[in-house]
Formats: structure tokens, sequence, C-alpha cells
């Protein structure tokens, strides 16, 4: 077994198909079945379950497939860490969802890199579930997201609550019919538990969407409403492109910062905190910023 077979197979388990995942990996198609094979002969049972229309993981794939994650993850780690050109003490890694990168990676990269120029900064966007498990397995060193979990070993703390507002394309308010083209972005459990609330009559949406994003640019082109990050909207109010609904509660989106509560470097582990709850406290949409509550 290799980083080559190990490459192919989550290729293969992302694809659902032998002949994509060759194409991907710009290999022939037997050189993945052999490989595949090779894995499946190392494992004593299949990792595919094999049909006309593609290929699906089995129960033994889907659980190798998060070991050969964290094993392509560990490669990717060591390498950066070996390979560090001169002059650079180490690499720290952190991963945040992705609403979350403009307003706030995006500035304390820049205010990490001043205050530690000899240090190498590993970044990625993904989930809550995903950030969760690499911190479990000591692939992140600091996780930023709406939905984490109290997993032993691991500190959670509030970094500041996001405001959800509604708003439309069109001047509205919220006892009237704004809900013929009402949006249902899915904000997560805090937040459908709160809209559940405000709106317990409110009838399933004709258009429900789990990426903030994909909401925003569906009402700007085609019209309609739903609840966004106020720091997100507030241009596009000013603008005129969208109005703030009247009479529409706004809802809270906590955002946590997690770390491991044993962290090879705590004064690093601490310097990089201080800059996320600094960049908070600059923006006015982060309230709460650093206030160290769990939840």
């Amino acid at each position: 077994m290799n980083l080559d077979h190990i490459r192919t197979f989550l290729e293969v388990s992302e694809c659902g198909n032998f002949h994509k995942a060759a194409e991907a990996l710009n290999v022939t198609q037997s050189t993945v079945s052999a490989r595949i094979r090779t894995l499946e002969d190392h494992f004593g049972l299949p990792l595919f379950r094999r049909s006309r229309s593609g290929v699906e993981l089995t129960g033994g794939g889907h659980q190798f497939r998060r070991y050969a994650l964290n094993i392509q993850h560990f490669w990717q780690q060591a390498y950066q860490a070996v390979t560090l050109p001169r002059g650079y003490r180490g690499v720290f890694a952190l991963a945040a969802q992705v609403s979350l990168w403009d307003r706030l990676i995006l500035p304390w990269i820049p205010w990490m890199r001043a205050q530690a120029p000899d240090l190498a900064l590993r970044l990625d966007a993904d989930y809550s579930n995903a950030q969760m498990r690499q911190l479990s397995d000591g692939l992140l060193d600091i996780g930023v997201m709406y939905q984490p979990r109290q997993i032993p070993g691991l500190v959670v703390e509030k970094l500041f609550d996001d405001e959800l507002v509604l708003v439309a394309t069109q001047k509205r308010e919220v006892s009237g019919a704004w809900v013929e083209d009402y949006v249902f972005v899915d904000w997560g459990d805090t937040f459908r538990e709160a809209h559940a609330r405000f709106f317990p009559d409110l009838e399933t949406p004709a258009v429900s969407v789990g990426l903030g994003e994909m909401g925003l640019r569906y009402i700007l082109a085609n019209g309609g409403a739903g609840y966004f990050p106020r720091r997100v909207v507030d241009n596009l109010v000013t603008r005129a492109e969208l109005f703030f609904v009247e009479g529409a509660p706004s809802l809270e989106r906590p955002a946590y910062v997690v770390f491991s509560e044993a962290s090879s470097d705590p004064e690093l582990l601490q310097l990089a905190l201080t800059g996320l709850r600094e960049v908070c406290r600059a923006e006015e949409w982060a309230r709460d910023a650093g206030s160290g509550e769990t939840p």
C-alpha cells in the first residue's frame, strides 16, 4: 500500500466511477483497477460495490475512507513541515467555514503574518463536522465554525454572534405576503429552532438551499426574500438592491473557535486566538467577540 493507492481510492470514492477517476488522476483505467484490487487484497474484502452504473463504497469502504483521508492529510502536513523554506520555524493550520472567510479569515492572515513572519500558514475552508474530525485527529490547530461538538480534549469558545436579518428584493412587511417567494437558507440547528419559534405556521418554502451565497445570488437574480448575515447585506441595502423586511425578527447565529487543550505550542495558539479576537473587535457586526463563552 502506498500514497498512490490512497489517492486512487479517494478519487474513485468521489467519482463513483473507475473511468472518471482514471481521467482525473491521468492514468489508465487498468491502473486504477489494479490499485483498488491491491487494496482489497490487502484488507481481504471489497471496498467498492460494482454495478453497470458505477461503483459505491461498501461498509468496509466507508470505514477505510476516513482513515485514507487522514493518511493523505498527515502526509501533506508532514511534507509541508519537512520542506519548509529556511527561516520558517513551523506550520500553523486553521480552517473556517466559507462564509467566515471574507470578513474574518482574510483580515486575520496579514495580522498573523505580521506577528509571526517566520510561521507558514496552512488554511482551508470546510464545514463544522469535517473540522471537528481534523481537530480530533490533530490535523488542525484551530477551527472556526458554527456548529461545534463537545469532544474530550477540545476547547470550544464562542467567538461572536452573527446577526441574521430578513431582506427582500422589494419593500415588504413581515405581516404581508412576503412568504410567496421566500427562500429558506439552512443556517444550522440554532437558526432552524429560532425560525420555527418565530414562524410556526410557515409552510415549506418552494426553494430551500444549504449555502447562503447560493440563496443570496438566487434572490438577487430572480427576486424573493431570505435570511442572511447583516454584514453581508448591509451594502446591498444601502444601494437599494435589497430591503429589510419591516417587523421581521433578527436571529443570532453564534460562531465558535475550537482548539486542542493540549496544544504543542500554547504561546503560538494564544497569538492566533488573539488575532481572531482583534479582527472581530474591529468589525461592528461581531458582537461578544472574545467572550470565551462555551455553548
